[in-house]
């Protein structure tokens, strides 16, 4: 499946900005998965790429004169292998077991864990855990906010993509299995439901097996990866900082199609 993608976040503020700072993991990379036929940046000025800590595309935006407002833009084209089930890795999995402030788990997911799994840490019982959390935790809107801890989100029994992914995370490296937090792109023809997306990986069997428990997919058929990491932090498309500019307003606009029906418009 070829997927054209448009992502453009606006930021708006009440004061004028002294400075600010972005992180931009909005570039996908090469994979066995997904082939990027073109891909750009639309940003205030160029800025070069590099890696961070986890091997994500990474570009660093600083703006040292006043601004109001602030618009990046991201739109490319990639082709996403949908037979393809997993990913190698040259590097060790085992970091991925270490558990953060927001994937830390209490009693209660380590409990729904066990029960959920078996016990077991193989591909069938981490899918059996996915159904899980998606029955105890409904796709619900609103519900938690961007810092909610996977322990909180799983006790309030409701949430979105990110509290999702962070609970199985927390599941997952409770049972010992490395886990990481993918952010990325879906293209659904759901219009009520956002192309921009977050699900999990797990290391078994030697590769990275993708758990969506949102959408209870277990092969990333449509899915396009951003980037990845520990917890949604590390992951972010977009995460910054700034001086002055009080208040602020963000708009986020994502498109996914399917390549040839934007062709033949």
């Amino acid at each position: 499946m070829r997927l054209s993608i448009r992502h453009d976040t606006t930021y708006n503020y009440e004061d004028q900005v002294r400075s600010s700072i972005q992180y931009l993991r909005l570039t996908p990379q090469e994979s066995v998965r997904q082939h990027v036929l073109s891909w750009q940046l639309d940003l205030p000025r160029a800025v070069r790429a590099q890696r961070d800590p986890h091997g994500n595309i990474l570009h660093v935006l600083t703006l040292d004169e006043p601004h109001e407002a602030l618009v990046i833009g991201a739109r490319g084209q990639v082709e996403i292998d949908e037979h393809c089930e997993s990913e190698g890795d040259t590097h060790s999995a085992l970091p991925y077991l270490r558990f953060t402030s927001l994937t830390q788990p209490d009693d209660a997911l380590y409990d729904f864990a066990q029960a959920s799994s078996g016990g077991r840490r193989d591909r069938d019982s981490l899918i059996s855990l996915m159904h899980g959390l998606h029955e105890q935790m409904p796709y619900t809107p609103g519900a938690t906010k961007v810092e909610s801890t996977a322990a909180e989100a799983f006790a309030g029994r409701a949430g979105v993509c990110q509290d999702h992914t962070h609970a199985f995370l927390a599941c997952a490296r409770s049972l010992g299995v490395p886990a990481r937090y993918v952010s990325g792109y879906l293209f659904t023809e759901d219009s009520g439901h956002l192309a921009s997306h977050a699900w999990a990986e797990a290391w078994l069997d030697d590769g990275w097996y993708s758990f969506d428990v949102t959408n209870q997919l277990a092969r990333p058929e449509r899915h396009l990866k951003l980037a990845v990491g520990l917890d949604y932090l590390d992951a972010c498309p977009v995460r910054g900082m700034r001086r002055g500019g009080g208040g602020e307003q963000m708009h986020a606009r994502v498109k996914v199609s399917p390549l040839l029906q934007v062709q033949q418009q």
